[in-house]
């Protein structure tokens, strides 16, 4: 695969190939591609997406999708559908850190609570593996128009200063075809092919360990001890990696680290060496157990990020855009969240509602995010590793504040004092500062209580602090605009009831101010208290600053 900056005529070798078209190609059909597919459909663009393999995986891989993802899914009607294909493990809570599954616990690391969780969001941690994931956003996409083309590889991706022609090849019957597309995601895993021939390269440690899975059958009741596990680590002389349950009765899959510099090899993952490993890792040196799987490719845990998440018309995303260990659950939501970021900003620039330097602020936004997460997991990592968790406790950021609490430094919003930036804060005790996540509030309307977060599935969002009268004229400004901008009246005198008088307090205004909020349900700007001249001409000012109009 070639991709260049610069046009050159595709070489055809005496084939014929139609250039079809399509306002953005996905490069990968993971779970970051396959989600970017069905959020861009969700704001009315119809992608094309190629995928190399044949089918979604078939492999549990993420295992864990945080709430704020939830609410991402949630907002676009799918929310049902992924919690209905939740795993059989779904009622699981320990992470376990051991010598055996048999022995004694190292650290058992925390879980946040679903109570606490309440008080944050209107959705909840769902226990959902990749390999049933996926093939619900498949479904998902194929339902809303999404080109989908799995067994297809890209070969090449020529920019030009009006898009890219990229050339693929079906690897079943190799036809080849030629697409020209606007923009074009790289969506394609950690070892993206696609970002490295761009040539952006990457920062952090790196490939940690490689890994072999292989599934097993057995009964481990009495290694237990009654726990419900979602993964025990194991580490001891003979074995490092990680017991995964499948069907929280029998089925398992174990991760096993090895050392290519110390001479091993998959080849060394023979049957009998399994049997071995198995037993080592449950601390059972007798247990009875079938070996159901040797034959998967052996695959590393890395930790790094890529250094622009942009490039001219590329966009980089998901493990493509950051890679880290699989500790704290953050991977999967992470790469999520980048394409529910980039595709509300990749449609109003195609719709001609926003200049296409609103496509920089995903990398200003989502980067700064990428390189804490990854700060995060590694922590986590090293608990796995040997480390004990009170050499890493004062630098750990809790789950919840890492779902729920992480803001943008700059980017699509009108900030406040960058003094008072933070990479994160207290999702209990939000600022509702913008660039920051708009808060969660039970309001109350002629049909009965709701989140806040439910307001913001499409359009910008102008909430008020009462009365929503005298920002009325934002509404036609949006209009003006081609945008859809509703104006909600929150607490006495507005659409809808502050139920528990939490409204002006969580997002930090008082009475009469207002707070502007993303597509994405992210703050955009807020004033504290009523408008302080025309509000059309505020907010026009406003939203063309955000959108790069001028």
């Amino acid at each position: 695969m070639t991709a260049q900056k610069e046009p050159s005529a595709p070489t055809t070798q005496g084939i014929t190939m139609s250039q079809e078209k399509a306002p953005v190609l996905i490069v990968g059909g993971g779970l970051a591609g396959l989600s970017a597919a069905v959020f861009l459909a969700h704001h009315g663009v119809k992608a094309t997406l190629v995928e190399r393999h044949p089918a979604t995986s078939t492999h549990p891989k993420a295992r864990a999708i945080n709430p704020r993802t939830m609410e991402l899914y949630r907002a676009i009607g799918m929310e049902e559908r992924v919690t209905a294909g939740r795993s059989p493990i779904s009622g699981n809570t320990d992470l376990v850190h051991v010598e055996t599954l048999a022995g004694d616990e190292r650290v058992r690391m925390p879980n946040a609570s679903i109570d606490d969780i309440s008080r944050i969001s209107p959705a909840q941690w769902t226990l959902i593996d990749q390999n049933q994931l996926e093939p619900i956003l498949r479904k998902r996409a194929e339902e809303v128009g999404v080109d989908l083309r799995f067994h297809t590889r890209l070969d090449t991706a020529t920019e030009d200063t009006d898009g890219v022609t990229a050339t693929l090849t079906h690897l079943g019957t190799g036809e080849t075809s030629e697409l020209r597309a606007e923009y074009v995601v790289a969506a394609d895993g950690s070892r993206s092919p696609l970002r490295e021939l761009l040539g952006v390269g990457t920062h952090g440690r790196g490939t940690l360990t490689n890994l072999v899975s292989f599934f097993f059958d057995a009964n481990l009741e009495e290694a237990l001890r009654g726990r419900k596990i979602i993964a025990a680590y194991v580490n001891n002389p003979e074995v490092r990696g990680t017991i995964i349950p499948i069907d929280n009765d029998r089925k398992w899959v174990i991760n096993v680290s090895f050392f290519p510099e110390k001479g091993q090899s998959t080849r060394d993952f023979t049957p009998e060496r399994c049997v071995e490993l198995v037993r080592a890792a449950v601390g059972v040196p007798d247990l009875p157990l079938t070996i159901e799987s040797v034959n998967m490719p052996a695959w590393d845990i890395s930790a790094r990020v890529a250094d622009t998440f942009t490039t001219g018309r590329f966009l980089i995303a998901g493990d493509a855009a950051h890679v880290m260990p699989p500790t704290g659950a953050f991977g999967a939501s992470t790469g999520i969240q980048d394409a529910y970021n980039l595709a509300w900003k990749l449609a109003l620039v195609l719709s001609g509602k926003a200049g296409q330097e609103l496509l920089a602020t995903y990398d200003s936004e989502r980067r700064p995010v990428a390189d804490e997460t990854v700060r995060q997991a590694m922590l986590r990592f090293a608990v796995r590793e040997g480390k004990q968790y009170q050499e890493v406790a004062k630098d750990l950021v809790d789950e919840t504040t890492m779902t729920f609490g992480y803001a943008y430094p700059e980017g699509a919003f009108v900030g406040e004092d960058p003094n008072l930036w933070t990479v994160t804060e207290d999702p209990d005790k939000p600022s509702g500062r913008p660039g920051s996540r708009a808060p969660h509030v039970v309001v109350a309307g002629e049909h009965g209580p709701f989140s806040t977060v439910d307001l913001f599935p499409v359009g910008f969002t102008l909430l008020t602090a009462g009365p929503a009268a005298p920002w009325a004229a934002a509404s036609a400004v949006g209009r003006d605009l081609g945008l859809l901008l509703n104006v909600r009246g929150i607490g006495e005198g507005g659409e809808y009831a502050d139920t528990e008088d939490t409204f002006k307090q969580r997002y930090g205004i008082s009475d009469g101010g207002a707070v502007l909020v993303r597509p994405d349900g992210f703050v955009a700007w807020r004033s504290n208290g009523g408008p302080d001249g025309d509000v059309a001409q505020i907010v026009s000012d406003l939203l063309r600053r955000i959108l790069f109009l001028d």
